[in-house]
């Protein structure tokens, strides 16, 4: 009797130890322990080997890494929400199937959202750095002390009302802020009946009358600087902005150049335009209270990413199995 060869499996980072040993199990997985990025030579060798590639945001999977696979890689199983990461199309045109892993991250990332919403106006960092850096310099409670602004009656600005923004809205209405988002479309009347929430078609409109903006849309081609600096120049000197989404989404030199200026009152950045790298001018911003810059951690909790890693197996066997997988991504979406 002959023993079904398991699928050669490459993946690109360490995972969650649950979801390793379930790949080990299930393929024969050829994992990262000591989770080192992996160089683009490491990716080429993988690619023209593996029946499975399974990279996280951090990979570039782009069309000359995908033009060098072998004819046995047939997916690309990305453990990941976003998938600006891969060359979609690419991948299609070599006959490679595409999957990612949504709907996992959503209350993880709406929640860091939300403690960034709190933490740029209420001067969270800068209080924690009093205690830090200085001990026992802090003389005690004053009227007039580490002021900050209020955020219960503001009102909100989301740029991105899918998941993640419907959640942060949910989030934001508890602690009592009034919601506006802009979106390619408007969502379902239900849930802007439940949110109270009104709907920009202008997204110029809608930042120079907000006090928060949260950003929560995806990296694609039409958002690119979709906050550029003649959008940031509309808000108001009082206004903060969060961005949990992707970097590129802001002009992140205009940014710096709206705090510097005095021109916004705040920001808080969970992502970067050159990440891993963060500008300085950021880091100086930062150490001067103007913005709370956090480390890509906005999804990072235990229970997201062993849901995600469930979510690339059953992506893999059911592909493996010839049905179409659940969560396959469709080129120009």
């Amino acid at each position: 009797m002959t023993t079904k060869k398991k699928p050669t499996v490459y993946i690109t980072r360490k995972l969650p130890d649950a979801v390793e040993t379930r790949m080990r199990e299930l393929f024969d997985a050829e994992l990262n322990i000591d989770d080192t990025p992996r160089s683009k030579t490491e990716l080429i060798a993988a690619i023209k080997s593996a029946d499975v590639l399974v990279p996280t945001v951090t990979d570039r999977i782009d069309a000359a890494l995908i033009e060098e696979a072998g004819p046995q890689l047939k997916l690309i199983a990305s453990f990941s929400n976003g998938t600006d990461h891969i060359d979609v199309e690419a991948a299609a045109r070599k006959g490679i199937t595409v999957t990612n892993t949504p709907n996992v991250l959503t209350e993880d990332t709406a929640d860091m959202t939300m403690a960034l919403i709190l933490a740029v106006p209420r001067r969270l960092g800068e209080g924690a750095r009093v205690l830090t850096d200085h001990p026992g310099e802090w003389p005690g409670w004053s009227p007039t002390w580490m002021l900050g602004r209020r955020i219960h009656g503001k009102r909100i600005g989301i740029v991105g009302m899918g998941r993640i923004g419907t959640a942060v809205a949910r989030r934001a209405k508890a602690f009592g802020l009034s919601i506006h988002y802009h979106n390619r479309k408007r969502v379902n009347p239900a849930t802007e009946d439940e949110l109270e929430a009104t709907y920009w078609e202008s997204l110029d409109q809608m930042l120079a009358r907000v006090d928060i903006v949260s950003v929560n849309c995806p990296s694609t081609p039409a958002t690119f600087h979709l906050l550029s600096a003649r959008r940031l120049a509309l808000l108001q000197p009082t206004a903060y902005l969060v961005n949990t989404a992707r970097g590129d989404v802001i002009d992140e030199t205009a940014l710096i150049k709206s705090l510097r200026e005095g021109k916004l009152a705040g920001a808080g950045l969970d992502v970067f335009e050159n990440e891993p790298a963060v500008n300085p001018k950021l880091i100086k911003l930062a150490n001067e209270g103007k913005v709370v810059l956090l480390p890509h951690m906005s999804s990072a909790t235990i229970e997201g990413r062993i849901d995600m890693g469930d979510k690339v197996i059953i992506n893999i066997r059911t592909f493996i199995d010839g049905h179409r997988p659940p969560n396959r991504v469709l080129p120009g979406r």
